[in-house]
């Protein structure tokens, strides 16, 4: 299996290759015909365009071993399938230089993945993805063979992958799959009429008539990486590359040069995807040959990620054990100090093809910059908890803006490029809370997968706790009308009821129990089974009488049962919101019934005095804004007497927008698209309340999933009629959600300007978002507001 990766969207991802140990060993070779002197087949793949394929099209390469050009017009690459005996042409012309690969493009899968370089020779051939046989003949009579086909007249070279190949030189290569190709060592150069020695299985790595090969000897390791995002050697073979290795995984190692050039903008160490066991220790000294190539982590989905350079099909020479490491590169304070800004000057679009590599100035060339190499972080700075994947965000001592709590706050022209992830894959990570440090060094080799540069850690490191606490409000004075936002995170009637009594402790002890609460993502009844389920009624209850029994009042709720599948959120879940509120304090609920979950809300003009046409009541439900999305719950209260007017919110998630540290530069954002148009329509709605009584009480509040200085919420505030509170806070403050380490804003309450001018108080309760052990994502929220 590759190394280990991660998804952000909480599931494991890992990149499959069958498992072939890249120190290739002669094997018997039962050949039939002697070695060829020239022009051989260097790579065969068959998975093109399939389920988790990185190119649309199968292909087959060819390779010129030999010193001289050899003419191949009239030759023909043959395929039969594993067993078969009937055989597909597709004919060459030209000819082929000593050193250079050929091409050759066959028929496309129904899926997607990249393009392959400009092939020299196209077919239409759909090749077997983990089985077959291809013949490299020299002239286009058809093969008509089952068994000892290398034997037979015109063959120049033959080759059976998969184990179930009924013809090979040989014992035929392993078994490919959608993400593997058969390559043959030494870029080409190696035969010995033995396919399962002769070829590695490994990712696919197509070369055209452009690329160099031929072991290329002499190389360094800061050559292959170079002074750029993708290795200028990329396709070419490299031969005896000396360095230590500083690190071994279950798929692969890295190793180092112990002498580094006086270029940083070079890396030092490379990884060595062996595709099985790497047979080689930490502080071997080797050298290693292979093929140059760069793996994009995350499969079909992973396009918007960098790639990382790496060797495959590997041959590895141990000269000797026990060598010393190569001294770690400090990053921080005392070594390589990282950007504290830019994450990327790149502004063209794909950040492979834009040059103007900068590691002195952009984060994302800086971390590229120390690719595979072992990199040291000195006391570093917790700014995010480590997640269920056993990632930390740390940054070095020193960085900032930071939040008053530790974090580091994520700003409009500022993603925190001085961020990096501890990860497991080597070593176990601690539990660790924001506001933790992690004493004396932490060391690693510096990888990259799913967005962002990860630090592998090569032993765990020791946590010295912060003491951060969960934060409690105060409690609402007589006359106070407290107002609260609380995304819940899929809670569900199958959950386990600690975290019921955790949210009921939350809602109770740390918010003093508001006399509103907006929940956002209560699940339906039956939680994620997608059965048709919509009702809630038993999660709500579970919830009030959680919060009873830990001492708090007796929540009465409102809300509208979705139509089954399409809110969005979790398949099967129907998460919605709902409305708490206590009737103890002099708050009730109008109730205006009638409304179901496709009926749109509207606004009536009393003579002079607003109220909603259905009390609760969803706002624009057919709006294609809200498609496939929660819908906004509007509810008319009455405080003391007095009309409140409440829209509880769920906005369109982030799903799908770029990484910050990915290929695109600037990232696009095509999320917002929809919020913005759910602002739109929120705010004409609240507009409408506000153009019957401009001093009407309107609260507008929720998880926006966007920024405080996102034009999401601009919409939301345009014309002054709303006044979003967290834009009101501090700097150090405006959190309400850490992801990836990046303290921001997605939760919001917003007041009508009649509200604003009273002498509110507002709390962003932290209690969740920066914790390893959390009842919910997201911190909830309060506004106090004395209407006596």
């Amino acid at each position: 299996m590759r190394r280990t990766d991660r998804v952000r969207l909480r599931a494991l991802a890992v990149a499959s290759a069958a498992a072939l140990v890249g120190a290739l060993t002669a094997l018997p070779a039962g050949t039939a015909h002697a070695v060829s002197p020239d022009i051989v087949i260097s790579q065969v793949y068959g998975g093109g365009g399939n389920s988790g394929a990185p190119f649309t099209n199968d292909f087959i390469e060819l390779y010129n071993r030999g010193t001289t050009p050899v003419p191949v017009t009239g030759w023909t690459v043959q395929y039969a399938s594993a067993a078969g005996s009937s055989w597909s042409r597709t004919t060459l012309s030209g000819t082929i230089a000593p050193g250079k690969y050929y091409l050759v493009q066959q028929a496309a899968g129904a899926g997607s993945g990249a393009a392959l370089p400009t092939p020299d020779a196209t077919g239409t051939i759909a090749l077997g993805a983990n089985a077959g046989k291809v013949a490299l003949v020299t002239n286009s009579t058809a093969l008509t063979c089952s068994t000892g086909c290398a034997a037979q007249p015109g063959v120049k070279d033959f080759v059976g992958y998969g184990t179930t190949a009924s013809s090979a030189e040989g014992s035929p290569t392993g078994n490919l799959a959608n993400t593997t190709a058969a390559l043959r060592a030494g870029g080409g150069a190696t035969d010995t009429d033995s396919n399962a020695a002769d070829f590695a299985v490994a990712a696919p790595g197509p070369r055209n008539s452009s690329s160099t090969g031929g072991g290329t000897g002499g190389a360094r390791i800061h050559d292959i990486q170079g002074a750029a995002r993708t290795s200028p050697l990329a396709g070419q073979a490299v031969s005896a590359v000396p360095g230590v290795v500083t690190a071994v995984g279950p798929s692969g190692y890295w190793f180092q040069d112990p002498q580094p050039d006086a270029d940083p903008a070079t890396s030092e160490a490379v990884y060595v995807y062996t595709a099985g066991a790497p047979g080689v220790a930490v502080g071997d000294s080797v050298k290693v040959g292979g093929t140059v190539s760069e793996f994009r982590p995350g499969g079909t989905g992973g396009t918007t990620n960098l790639t990382v350079t790496e060797l495959t099909a590997p041959t590895t020479s141990v000269l000797s054990h026990n060598a010393a490491l190569p001294a770690a590169t400090v990053a921080g304070a005392g070594g390589r100090v990282p950007p504290a800004s830019v994450i990327s000057s790149v502004t063209t679009g794909d950040v492979e093809t834009a040059g103007g590599f900068q590691p002195a100035t952009d984060g994302l060339d800086f971390w590229e910059s120390l690719e595979g190499m072992r990199v040291q972080l000195n006391g570093a700075a917790v700014v995010g908890p480590r997640s269920s994947f056993g990632e930390i965000p740390v940054v070095p001592q020193g960085s900032a803006t930071r939040t008053n709590r530790g974090g580091i706050l994520l700003q409009a022209a500022d993603g925190n490029p001085e961020r990096v992830l501890l990860d497991d894959v080597l070593a176990p990570t601690p539990t660790a809370n924001v506001g933790d440090t992690l004493s004396g060094a932490t060391i690693g080799v510096l990888d990259y997968s799913f967005g962002n540069f990860k630090l592998l850690v090569t032993a765990t490191p020791a946590v010295v706790p912060g003491g951060l606490a969960a934060e409690t409000t105060a409690a609402q004075a007589a006359g106070e009308l407290a107002t609260a936002t609380f995304n819940v995170e899929n809670l569900a009637p199958g959950d386990p009821q600690s975290k019921f009594d955790g949210l009921a402790a939350a809602v109770v002890g740390n918010l003093r129990s508001p006399d509103l609460i907006a929940l956002e993502e209560i699940q339906d009844n039956s939680g994620a089974t997608d059965n048709g389920v919509v009702a809630a009624d038993q999660t709500v209850a579970k919830l009030v009488t959680a919060i009873s029994a830990a001492g708090g009042p007796a929540y009465s709720s409102r809300q509208i049962n979705p139509v089954n599948d399409q809110d969005g959120g979790q398949p099967g879940g129907n998460i919605r919101q709902v409305f708490l509120y206590r009737t103890d304090r002099g708050l009730t609920f109008t109730d205006r019934p009638g409304a179901g979950s496709t009926t749109a809300n509207s606004v009536v003009n009393n003579a002079g005095t607003p109220a909603l046409a259905y009390s609760p009541g969803r706002i624009d439900p057919a709006n294609s804004a809200f498609n496939a999305s929660r819908k906004p719950l509007a509810g008319e209260f009455r405080w003391n007497g007095r009309p409140v007017f409440v829209i509880a919110n769920h906005f369109n998630s982030k799903g799908g927008d770029q990484p910050l540290f990915g290929r695109y530069q600037q990232p696009s954002r095509p999320s917002e698209t929809q919020r913005h148009a759910q602002a739109t329509a929120v705010k004409a709605f609240s507009d409408q309340i506000l153009a019957v009584d401009p001093n009407a009480s309107v609260v507008v509040l929720g998880d926006i999933n966007d920024f405080e200085f996102s034009q999401t919420t601009d919409l939301l505030t345009a014309g002054g009629t709303l006044v979003d509170l967290p834009r009101t806070l501090p700097l150090a403050e405006r959190y309400t959600y850490v992801y990836e380490g990046n303290s921001q804003v997605l939760d919001h309450i917003l007041i009508s300007p009649a509200l604003a001018a009273k002498a509110y108080s507002y709390d962003i309760v932290h209690l969740n978002s920066e914790f390893a052990t959390q009842l919910s994502d997201h911190d909830p929220q309060i506004v106090r507001i004395p209407l006596p």
